[in-house]
């Protein structure tokens, strides 16, 4: 069966009126959001989209929450699709702790989003976006826009995008008939291992007053610091499959003054932070570590990035150019009689004394049926073995079996095993374009056998049988009997 491709369609990344309602004045995240079109067609009686939602420099505070909504658009019909959620930090473990805390019942008639990625610091990288639904004639003409929108208001994103794809056929041409092709995948198991290592981490800002150690949690904005904390660790606390390893407390110091005297005040507020914490949560002390993360020059050109200064290019350069030991702040002393670095002393200094803490835990590995729940919510505390064990428990295939691999390599985006199983799982249901993309970003040095199978497979699918022969022949020669016999179906194409 030959696809049917909708003529001029096109991806549109725009708010209209009518369509996305109030344009919000303030964007609630830094860098940039852009949706890139992929595909979309008719085959087989539905509707299929595919688009890249690409982040750079992606920042969202901890407390935001961005939904992305794709709307199918034709003359007065419209369609809105799942929706894909981005939240910050904060935002992202109240997700999950409701999920968690969800009757089996209440879970059903929950509304679940495509997909819901945590931001948190800076993110840069492609969420993939492919959802198919039944066509209708409508649709011929349909594009495809974007609600984004944050707390009951909508905004547009930076750049509009538009796609189409051509080559109208008009009519669905019948395949003469032959051979159909019985493809064997191979997958690959990745290491079961002892537990889950993972780590979470916070900033705060902390004040103390003159000539004071220890904190006041009553003093000037350290009550809303120090719950940064508290979410944190209560988060991990209230699981009970964590095991927390280590509580690491780094201080930071803005640069004016000396490293040697930077280092004393820092590591002193590092401890006062310590001393909180230990009166505060039964912690063995063993557990807490202490560390001087240096002069936050990092900070100081994250935070010149993000406003408007008088000499501040002189600035950046005189950072980027002369180092520590050369006198790089003797250098801004002296710059235009010191006005900038009066400034920054003023208005950007405070904001870089900072500590960080840093929550090491594990998380222990789970039973089968335990996964197979686990996975619906928390898909995060499962490693791949354990995916792959919850996948293989469903029929080959099913939409539950490739359910399982899509959520893996969102949860693992720069995992070699959870793409390769990604590309055979979308070769499985004939979706060569995203067989292709997840192979991309697989080394093919690391699973040989498993890799050339799956591309062998892709170009049998195309019917490039010269080189289908030559990757299958690769993979057999590593022994993997699934190359051997797609070799087979190979034979059996060609004699057809």
């Amino acid at each position: 069966m030959k696809n049917f491709i909708i003529p001029i369609i096109s991806i549109l990344l725009l708010c209209r009126p009518g369509i996305c309602g109030v344009i919000m004045q303030t964007k609630p995240y830094k860098g940039y959001v852009t949706i890139e079109p992929v595909l979309m067609e008719q085959r087989y009686g539905k509707l299929r989209l595919e688009l890249d939602i690409v982040l750079k420099n992606f920042e969202l505070k901890s407390t935001e929450n961005i939904t992305l909504t794709p709307v199918l658009v034709g003359g007065e019909k419209k369609t809105r699709l799942p929706e894909v959620e981005l939240k910050g930090r904060d935002e992202y473990l109240l997700y999950e702790r409701e999920l968690a805390l969800m009757s089996a019942a209440d879970r059903k008639k929950f509304h679940q989003p495509y997909m819901v990625e945590q931001i948190r610091r800076k993110r840069s990288g492609v969420l993939n976006y492919h959802y198919e639904l039944e066509y209708e004639s409508w649709m011929a003409d349909a594009v495809v826009e974007f609600d984004m929108a944050s707390g009951g208001q909508t905004f547009a994103t930076e750049r509009p995008v538009i796609g189409t794809v051509s080559d109208p056929t008009g009519t669905v041409n019948v395949a003469p008939v032959g051979y159909k092709v019985v493809p064997h995948p191979a997958y690959v198991r990745s290491e079961v291992g002892e537990g889950k290592q993972h780590a979470v981490e916070v900033e705060v800002f902390l004040d103390f007053g003159a000539n004071e150690t220890g904190i006041r949690e009553d003093y000037k904005n350290n009550t809303a610091e120090l719950a940064k904390i508290h979410r944190m660790i209560s988060e991990i606390r209230g699981n009970p499959n964590i095991r927390v390893n280590s509580l690491s407390i780094i201080g930071y110091a803005s640069p004016e003054g000396t490293l040697a005297s930077n280092k004393i005040v820092s590591e002193r507020r590092a401890n006062a932070l310590k001393d909180y914490l230990v009166a505060q949560y039964d912690f063995p002390l063993s557990l807490y570590h202490i560390a001087f993360g240096g002069e936050n020059w990092d900070g100081l050109v994250e935070a010149l990035g993000n406003i408007k200064m008088q000499y501040k290019d002189e600035v950046l350069d005189i950072i980027d150019r002369v180092s520590i030991e050369e006198g790089r702040e003797t250098r801004l002393m002296e710059l235009h009689d010191g006005k900038p670095y009066r400034y920054m002393l003023e208005h950007i200094f405070p904001g870089l004394r900072v500590a960080t803490c840093k929550v090491e835990y594990s998380i222990r590995n789970f039973e089968l049926e335990e996964a197979r729940e686990i996975i619906k919510t928390r898909p995060r505390e499962l490693n791949l073995n354990e995916m792959f064990l919850v996948a293989n428990s469903y029929p080959e295939g099913s939409p539950e079996f490739v359910d399982v691999f899509e959520t893996a390599v969102r949860m693992y985006p720069q995992s070699e095993v959870a793409n390769l199983n990604a590309a055979t799982s979308a070769l499985m249901r004939n979706d060569l374009i995203y067989a292709r993309r997840y192979l991309d970003r697989v080394d093919p040095e690391l699973y040989p056998a498993e890799y050339n199978n799956t591309m062998g497979l892709i170009f049998l699918l195309e019917e490039d049988f010269g080189k289908a022969e030559e990757y299958l022949g690769k993979a057999a020669g590593h022994g993997l009997k699934a190359a051997r016999l797609n070799l087979e179906e190979l034979k059996k194409v060609k004699s057809n």
